[in-house]
């Protein structure tokens, strides 16, 4: 206790509005401030208060108290990195770094500290294979599934749609916007379109006024996006003043938040981007409101926020999580189960439709399923499209190209484990 109070005065945000040292303790790398805050807010904000929501109506997941730990780091790899360092031995069950850098820095710590690690469709793509990754996490789908989904949506199913295109990603440069480039290259000889990476600097996301210039020149027939923070509206914006065809404008799913199309409102209509979340009113939602924001137990400050994109989405994570945790207390017939135990109910994690109506989230998410070799899943995505005022499904669950994906990221462990020698991988981590 005492060094958490320590840590507490160090700047570090503990956000439970009573956190003690309980037993099912999570940690997230959350960044409430800088120029990523606007997206990263709606997010804690929805894993908070869903986690609020079960101690307050359920009295946590089986009987123990269900605690969200935030440590700022304002999206910093470095502070993301001293933050997991510093709270890494209180009792922490799974880390969210919240950030592909974070992530890329914590992965060798995992086996080590024996804490799992769970990216939520971000982070180092090829460790969904969780043979040589069993203490990473990076389910429903990763970053190269969804850049295979994005070529889908273009392409067509059979692919054939792509043959003499010219591709632009307009991507943050930094670990996160550089993570698809190597599928993207890879891909362009198979199926014949040409492939242009831009990257916009953390100190160009509001000013996009270079980049958009050589897409302006290059003319592409489709600009695929992998943005955050401030970069999403910069570009969003760029792409209005300079007249592109937002209907050719298409990002992956952290590039959909609500917020960053509202400063463009009727002009952004048909701008698209991947989800594995669809927003709106669902039954869980409605017990937040009695139970968390009704109370004041929320840190939300607009009323909307709750059936937004990025709110829903962390709703999700949250959910996960959960159902991780009591897999494991299930199995393991106790409620106070350890990491170890956390990442065995990770491995083996089953959400079915049954138990999505059961939680009240119908409609909201799909079913999630995991396995020893896999920890993504390698789950579809719904491609949602701006309608001038809120973000609406317009396809149906388009899968990624697994079979093409797949053996292309087993290849990437397997050159991880090699560079970064003696790779434990599972070693004698049991399979079930």
């Amino acid at each position: 206790m005492k060094k958490l109070i320590k840590i507490l005065l160090s700047s570090v945000l503990l956000t439970t509005s009573s956190f003690a040292y309980a037993d099912l303790n999570v940690l997230n790398l959350s960044y409430r401030t800088g120029p990523f805050a606007t997206t990263g807010i709606p997010l804690m904000d929805g894993m908070l208060d869903y986690a609020n929501m079960l101690n307050e109506r359920d009295g946590g997941i089986g009987g123990q108290k269900y605690n969200m730990i935030e440590c700022e780091t304002g999206y910093s790899t470095d502070k993301g990195v001293e933050c997991y360092s510093k709270l890494k031995g209180d009792n922490i069950l799974t880390v969210h770094p919240w950030s592909t850098g974070i992530t890329l820095q914590v992965i060798p710590k995992a086996g080590v500290d024996r804490i799992p690690v769970l990216s939520t469709a971000y982070g180092l793509s090829a460790a969904a294979d969780g043979n040589t990754f069993p203490w990473v996490f990076n389910f429903p789908a990763t970053y190269w599934d969804g850049a295979s989904i994005i070529l889908k949506y273009i392409g067509g199913y059979d692919m054939r749609g792509l043959k003499g295109k010219k591709l632009v990603l307009l991507h943050l440069d930094h670990p996160y916007g550089k993570e698809p480039i190597p599928l993207f290259k890879d891909l362009s000889k198979v199926y014949g379109y040409e492939f242009i990476p831009i990257p916009v600097g953390l100190k160009e996301m509001q000013n996009q006024s270079a980049q958009w210039l050589q897409i302006r020149r290059e003319k592409p027939d489709y600009v695929m996006m992998w943005g955050w923070g401030a970069m999403n509206p910069g570009a969003i914006n760029e792409a209005v003043k300079t007249r592109f065809d937002m209907n050719r404008f298409i990002g992956i799913w952290w590039s959909g938040h609500d917020d960053d199309l509202m400063v463009a409102g009727q002009k952004a209509k048909g701008y698209k981007a991947l989800s594995w979340n669809i927003p709106g009113k669902y039954p869980v939602i409605d017990d937040i409101k009695k139970y968390v924001i009704d109370k004041g137990l929320s840190k939300i400050k607009n009323a909307d926020t709750i059936y937004r994109n990025f709110y829903t989405r962390g709703i999700i994570i949250s959910m996960m999580q959960a159902e991780a945790i009591r897999t494991a207390q299930k199995h393991f017939n106790t409620s106070k189960v350890n990491a170890e135990q956390v990442r065995w109910g990770l491995e083996n994690l089953n959400i079915t439709e049954a138990r999505l109506e059961e939680l009240g989230m119908k409609g909201m998410g799909y079913p999630i399923k995991t396995s020893c070799e896999d920890h993504s899943g390698h789950h579809p995505a719904w491609v949602l499209e701006w309608n001038g005022k809120e973000f609406e499904p317009i396809t149906n669950l388009i899968a990624p190209m697994n079979d093409v994906v797949r053996p292309m990221l087993e290849e990437a462990a397997n050159k991880y484990a090699e560079s970064n020698s003696p790779w434990p991988g599972r070693n004698n981590i049991p399979c079930n």
